[in-house]
């Protein structure tokens, strides 16, 4: 099972590897990443796979949001399929 990561604000040291080492600690892997600064905000895409993880989708969607609180930053997931969805033309 795949979703997507969304981590949107301003940029500051450290964002990636803590996303990063939140994921490894749970098993998820990183499929793709893609970010950039825009006029000082960071943002950063990853597709992930949850396939080996035995956290359920709504406690990582949590965990994520409460770790960006604390980064002062937005973190969201969402599954692919609702993804790919929500973007269709």
């Amino acid at each position: 099972m795949n979703a997507i990561i969304t981590v949107v604000g301003t940029d500051q040291v450290g964002i990636i590897a803590r996303v990063s080492a939140f994921l490894a600690e749970r098993n998820i892997n990183i499929e793709d990443i893609s970010q950039t600064i825009l006029s000082g905000n960071f943002v950063m895409m990853m597709m992930v796979d949850l396939s080996l993880t035995n956290k359920n989708l709504e406690t990582i969607k949590q965990e994520l949001a409460d770790m960006g609180e604390t980064m002062r930053v937005s973190i969201s997931l969402m599954h692919e399929g609702v993804f790919k969805a929500m973007h269709r033309i």
